[in-house]
């Protein structure tokens, strides 16, 4: 049986800041010990893992042009970059192939902040002749080609490569600076993708980049005779493993990865409930589908517009969460509403709409009997139809009794019920709509709630507002009340 959200979140905060907080713990204690370690094993070590690294940075592009995925793009360039630098490192070890050299030292200091820098293009609106997929992977090509040539061309010319800043100098603090902020700014944006999806993988994201952050700090403030200097190496790599796993996963599964960019919205869980929220949602919503395809239209479209008010209005990513997972699921109580009165080709009389009335305490029951639903979504479901001033179903809850999170998608409900045709009645127009919300304002609805509601739906196209967005015919007669 599932946990609910809470514990669930709990637990895993608990791991991901464990797994976080352990490549820094480990540095903060041996970090500066003293080490001798072969030049031959770092060679082999770096060079090796670094062109393992490399190829399967290109790779991760190349899926990303196919797919037309330019973050993912973005994100395969970072890491090719980084692994390349890498691997020029690997080769400039002294005493191997070369000489002392200010190779090493540079390509070790400039691997995670060239990373940083262009993994943080994936968080921002790229202008439009960035968009061109095929421009990432010729990007990537030269850039790779000029690291690697000006690289090894430095190891054999040492005397055109600059002397690289010493570790803890001005120049290292000043570039250390700005890879823990650009890390720290990713690293905030996936955890708020991860709040909104609970996903393990968009908390290994988060992990991942922690651990690059860390990385860097030995990287910038010590040499290769203390211990911590070489550990970084390995947490750098698998830094970048964690979160290029993480993003090749998103795309075996058809998905574009989104917690390196931030951007994931409330619409965008409703859209892919399966990809965001579960398979427990997403069965649901199939079986309410195979039940009655307007109430599973009719859902989709409550709750997409209730995430939307719930952004406007200022709710939290967890609690967008819920929303959009009670908004889905509001109505799943009617699987226990029989089909000659769910279907009905006309209006319900008194008995048949005492019987759909009951549909939110069944939908509640069903919900803790399923478990996986945390009691924020469970009351969702129960109160959709509660009013403010006491006058709604099942339980007559009011005023300060209902929570922001019920009052939004009790307004998004009714809105949906009045513009949607029925056998029995057409579909009332926008306007008719609002002016009946606005009406009952104070009274049923509450005003911040019908506001935003307006404001959503004055953006949304004709099709949107008449049909929803994932089906285009109209929807399928229906007899009972939203």
């Amino acid at each position: 049986m599932r946990r609910g959200a809470k514990p669930q979140l709990v637990s895993m905060l608990a791991v991901g800041a464990l797994a976080a907080a352990l490549p820094a713990v480990a540095l903060a204690i041996w970090g500066r010990h003293g080490v001798g370690i072969a030049e031959t094993l770092h060679f082999w070590a770096v060079s090796i893992t670094a062109v393992v690294a490399t190829a399967a940075a290109v790779g991760l592009t190349v899926v990303g042009v196919r797919r037309g995925d330019t973050r993912t793009g973005l994100a395969g360039m970072a890491f090719a970059v980084m692994a390349s630098l890498l691997v020029v490192h690997g080769f400039a070890t002294p005493g191997v192939i070369v000489g002392n050299n200010e190779v090493v030292a540079l390509t070790a200091g400039a691997s995670l902040p060239a990373g940083a820098m262009i993994l943080a293009l994936s968080s921002f609106t790229l202008p439009p002749t960035l968009h061109r997929i095929e421009l990432v992977l010729v990007v990537e090509s030269a850039l790779l080609v000029l690291i690697l040539g000006v690289g090894f061309s430095a190891l054999a010319w040492p005397g055109i490569a600059p002397k690289a800043p010493g570790p803890g100098s001005t120049s290292a603090l000043a570039v250390l600076a700005l890879g823990l902020a650009l890390y720290g700014l990713l690293a905030l944006r996936s955890a708020r993708t991860f709040l909104l999806t609970l996903r393990a993988l968009d908390l290994a994201v988060v992990v991942g980049l922690v651990w690059l952050a860390t990385a860097l700090v030995p990287m910038m403030t010590q040499d290769k005779r203390a211990l911590g200097w070489w550990v970084a190496h390995d947490v750098e790599v698998n830094g970048i493993l964690i979160v290029g796993v993480a993003i090749a996963i998103d795309l075996a599964r058809a998905a574009q990865s989104r917690p390196l960019a931030g951007d994931l919205s409330g619409a965008d869980l409703v859209a892919a409930e399966d990809v965001f929220l579960g398979s427990h949602v997403r069965a649901l919503t199939v079986r309410l589908a195979e039940k009655d395809e307007y109430t599973e239209r009719h859902t989709r479209r409550v709750a997409l517009r209730a995430v939307q008010v719930g952004e406007l209005l200022g709710l939290s990513a967890s609690r967008l969460r819920q929303l959009a997972i009670g908004g889905l699921v509001h109505d799943i109580g009617k699987l226990s509403v029989p089909d000659a009165i769910l279907k009905k080709p006309g209006a319900l009389d008194e008995e048949e709409y005492a019987i759909v009335k009951r549909h939110p305490e069944w939908g509640h029951k069903l919900l803790a009997e399923l478990g996986g639903f945390s009691p924020a979504v469970r009351n969702l479901v129960l109160n959709h139809h509660e009013r403010l001033d006491g006058q709604g179903y099942p339980q007559g809850l009011s005023g300060e009794q209902l929570d922001l999170d019920t009052r939004i998608l009790t307004v998004c409900d009714v809105y949906d019920a009045l513009i949607s045709k029925r056998v029995y009645r057409g579909a009332w127009s926008h306007d008719e709509a609002m002016a009946l919300l606005r009406r009952e304002t104070g009274t049923a609805f509450d005003g911040r709630c019908v506001d935003a509601l307006e404001r959503v739906v004055v953006g949304e196209s004709p099709a949107v507002r008449e049909r929803g967005v994932w089906k285009a015919p109209d929807p399928a007669p229906f007899g009972a009340a939203g």
